[in-house]
């Protein structure tokens, strides 16, 4: 189980972006394989690095205070699945390799979470669903480039364009050399003469976005679909992020779904079915006649093919099983009480079905 974040980093619940950042690079600096010859440093050295990538940011850091991890995942964001070697991580957060070289990656835009609801019958068709929310996307008064239309954008002076700031460091283990991002550019190698005036020379704004939504037929409560590239902006020349919108399948309290079954129950008096009788059901299309033969039983399945549920990318609609509830008559009158007596007297064993399964047996069987 992954440690607190706050615990792995050191720091308290209360601490500033800039506590966790000098608490991360203290860390990263004693943990890094070629300094820390430890067997557990570089797995320690990840977590603090998955840690700080989750405190960082501060969207991400609400959604952990409030739900932990778990809220997270559920949100689409998986933390540290982006990494795979070291120089990953320190290509991530610093700009550039630990000894390594190369030069500063452009992180991809942040994924975000949404979420829709949905009627039972739509599962059965398909539906359609309009999202909105807010995302980080490229400034539309500057079109990214952090720069009022019409003015330059220079060279940084202080990386000379590189967009990164190196220093070299003579250790016991020979020599470091340690790639940051460019504090005045902010890795971008370029500076605007006159920042942008809608976002301050970022080149970039949170922006309300609606995203139309096409909900599969036969999904699942609960699952997520992913929207490709319709998430927050990265850097430039990077990719953005996604969107996972979560589908949410509204209860109707005439069915129960089992998988691309529906299940419902229709009640009827005793003496319509020791007689017969017909009964209306409600199913997703309208109302279907059933024909309750003298005699039936309680528990008694009905099944009403194809009218169910289809399974997601397939069109075949599973079906409807009705079960027969049969209700005995409670608080009868003396005419009723005395009539009730004379049929019973006149029972015979014949008159009597065999009962090989208990009706709530058949039902427990039926809902699975």
């Amino acid at each position: 189980m992954t440690r607190d974040y706050y615990e792995v980093l050191g720091v308290g619940r209360d601490a500033s972006e800039a506590e966790i950042k000098k608490a991360f690079r203290r860390l990263a600096r004693e943990l890094h394989p070629d300094v820390n010859q430890e067997p557990d440093a570089e797995d320690k050295f990840k977590e603090a690095a998955e840690a700080y990538e989750v405190l960082s940011d501060a969207e991400r850091r609400r959604t952990y205070d409030a739900y932990g991890q778990e809220g997270l995942r559920s949100g689409g964001f998986n933390p540290g699945a982006g990494f795979g070697s070291i120089d990953d991580i320190f290509q991530a957060f610093f700009g550039g390799g630990f000894g390594f070289g190369g030069g500063r990656a452009a992180a991809a835009g942040g994924d975000i979470a949404a979420e829709v609801e949905i009627e039972l019958a739509e599962v059965a068709t398909g539906a359609r669903r309009e999202v909105t929310y807010d995302a980080v996307g490229a400034c539309e008064h500057c079109h990214g480039n952090g720069a009022e239309p019409g003015t330059p954008i220079t060279t940084c002076e202080r990386c000379g364009g590189a967009g990164e700031l190196r220093a070299v460091t003579r250790t016991p283990f020979g020599q470091m050399v340690r790639s940051t991002v460019c504090d005045v550019c902010g890795g971008a190698g370029k500076v605007p003469q006159t920042p942008c005036e809608t976002c301050g020379g970022s080149g970039r704004t949170r922006q309300n976005r609606t995203s139309a939504i096409e909900v599969p037929a036969g999904i699942e409560d609960g699952q997520r679909m992913r929207i490709s590239g319709a998430g927050h902006a990265g850097d430039p020349g990077a990719p953005p992020g996604d969107l996972y919108v979560e589908v949410r399948v509204a209860e109707d309290e005439r069915f129960e779904r089992d998988g691309s079954d529906l299940l419902s129950t229709v009640s009827i008096p005793a003496t319509e079915a020791m007689m017969g009788t017909t009964v209306m059901v409600p199913t997703l299309e309208g109302e279907e006649e059933i024909e309750v033969e003298a005699g039936t039983q309680p528990g008694h399945q009905y099944v009403l093919k194809g009218i169910g549920l289809p399974r997601l990318g397939s069109r075949r609609r599973g079906n409807q099983r009705v079960i027969l509830n049969v209700v005995v008559p409670a608080n009868l009158s003396e005419e009723q009480r005395e009539l009730a007596e004379r049929l019973d007297e006149t029972l015979e064993e014949d008159n009597l079905a065999p009962q090989h399964e208990g009706f709530f047996s058949r039902v427990r069987r039926a809902f699975g």
